[in-house]
């Protein structure tokens, strides 16, 4: 398979795109599990559909652009996961086309080949969840044409005010996932280090940053909920960590080989440092300051899954490319790339398909949406869910704004607290829900606080849940 893609020819880019859609075809035909945090943007799209604005009428520390683009799938598709994942293969074709593209286009490699666009797709499947339009990977997308932005101003000997263009990719990548905005601190370095940027051209850096993050809080400013913003947004990436639901099992067998790679690559550098350009040296610097900055980030993720590393596959891909064109017996290369392949196709497999029964590796079981006899006995409904655990949103709609556990709590934790009571009472008269399930035995002093909510719900035979009664719907 090596020895095809290194040659650079049209039938090549076809190729590769034609392998990276029958990768993902078994379970485009066949949807994979629903995953929570699927549901969770289905239901923010769902929400502004129905003219909820973002972070005053729903509650959730998703970014705004990715937001944005979810509610566009609502609007089109409704709750579709095929929809999600064909939306993640289109982005996914995209990046590996222009990743390659552009390691050729400024011969960052030393034979121009499609060798790096080949392990960018592969790596792109090390699990399942990474198929789907997540935040991560809408995310990378911008933060890969700012790194091809800075390559150009290596490339042309000095930089230019193009430089904005970096600050303003980097500033949309973070709107889409905000623990991105840690790659200006990369783009900082890299043009200091490595390019003759001027006090002017930092500063236009800077300005591109800081231009679409003034417009959103702008925006929120204007819509009177800056305050709104700060909570479930700004602050939110330091303190929500909405799923403690992770499958370290799986989080390391789809990550060992891309990281192993990775590495191999990497030290494989040290040991032919005279084969490259100084232009080349300078990139595979510039590419280590991104995996650095990428490891930082795993501090601000919300939970652990293969998706939220998706960042790490530009950097990854890179350097595992060196190594495999490194490699001076072919049929060596050959023969541990399929290997590689094999497995990482197992891995992708087993997860979304399950092709070995009763064998979790791969499934994110801790992360998959769960059926449970609530299911049965509400539908079509709109709930409240008092949780972590918000599977009962499958079938469905959301009401309130508590959409987020770690964000309502805010509120819903804080019942000794006057405001957060009135808040509490306000948001429920203004959109109350059919049913509550409460899984964090909060209501029972809600009520308490406010007895006027009481007299409105009624408990059920089921554990937890509370029905609103007849005589207030009709009121």
């Amino acid at each position: 398979m090596l020895s095809f893609f290194r040659v650079n020819a049209t039938l090549q880019i076809v190729s590769l795109l034609l392998l990276l859609v029958l990768i993902r075809l078994p379970f485009l035909l066949s949807a994979p599990p629903l995953l929570i945090p699927e549901l969770n943007w289905m239901l923010v799209g769902e929400q502004m559909n129905n003219g909820n604005l973002l972070y005053r009428d729903i509650w959730d520390s998703v970014s705004p652009l990715s937001a944005l683009v979810y509610w566009l799938l609502d609007l089109t598709f409704g709750r579709s996961l095929l929809a999600y994942h064909v939306a993640g293969t289109a982005v996914a074709a995209f990046q590996v086309f222009y990743f390659n593209w552009m390691m050729n286009a400024r011969d960052i490699y030393p034979d121009r080949n499609w060798i790096p666009g080949l392990i960018y797709a592969l790596f792109l499947n090390m699990s399942f969840d990474c198929s789907t339009l997540s935040p991560v990977l809408l995310s990378t997308t911008f933060l890969l044409l700012a790194f091809g932005t800075i390559i150009k101003q290596m490339d042309r000997r000095g930089a230019t005010d193009e430089v904005f263009e970096v600050g303003f990719y980097i500033s949309l990548a973070a709107l889409f996932y905000l623990p991105s905005a840690l790659f200006i601190l990369w783009a900082l370095m890299a043009l200091l280090l490595f390019t003759g940027a001027s006090f002017r051209q930092h500063s236009l850096l800077i300005f591109g940053f800081a231009f679409p993050i003034l417009l959103t809080v702008l925006y929120y400013y204007l819509a009177d909920s800056l305050t709104d913003l700060n909570r479930n947004l700004l602050s939110s990436v330091f303190r929500v960590r909405q799923y403690d639901l992770t499958d370290f099992q799986t989080l390391l067998a789809s990550m060992f080989l891309p990281f192993a790679m990775g590495t191999l690559g990497l030290l494989s550098l040290f040991r032919q440092t005279t084969r490259y350009v100084n232009f080349q040296q300078r990139c595979q610097q510039i590419m280590m300051i991104w995996a650095v900055t990428a490891i930082v980030s795993v501090a601000l993720m919300p939970f652990l899954a293969p998706m939220l590393f998706i960042s790490f596959v530009p950097a990854l891909a890179f350097f595992a490319s060196y190594y495999f064109q490194g490699i001076r017996r072919e049929w060596m290369a050959e023969l541990i790339f399929l290997g590689v392949f094999v497995f990482t196709l197992l891995i992708l497999y087993q997860g979304a398909l399950g092709l070995v029964p009763r064998w979790e590796l791969g499934r994110l079981s801790a992360l998959q949406v769960k059926t449970s006899p609530i299911d049965r006995h509400i539908q079509q409904q709109r709930i409240l869910v008092i949780g972590e655990d918000i599977s009962a949103y499958r079938n469905n709609q959301a009401a309130t704004p508590y959409l987020n556990w770690d964000l309502a709590k805010y509120d819903l934790r804080n019942l000794d607290n006057y405001e957060s009571v009135i808040s509490v009472y306000d948001h429920f008269r203004k959109d109350p829900p059919s049913y509550i399930i409460d899984k964090e035995s909060v209501i029972k002093k809600l009520f308490q606080r406010a007895p006027s909510l009481s007299t409105m719900y009624e408990k059920t035979e089921l554990e937890g849940v509370y029905r609103r009664k007849e005589e207030a719907i009709n009121n």
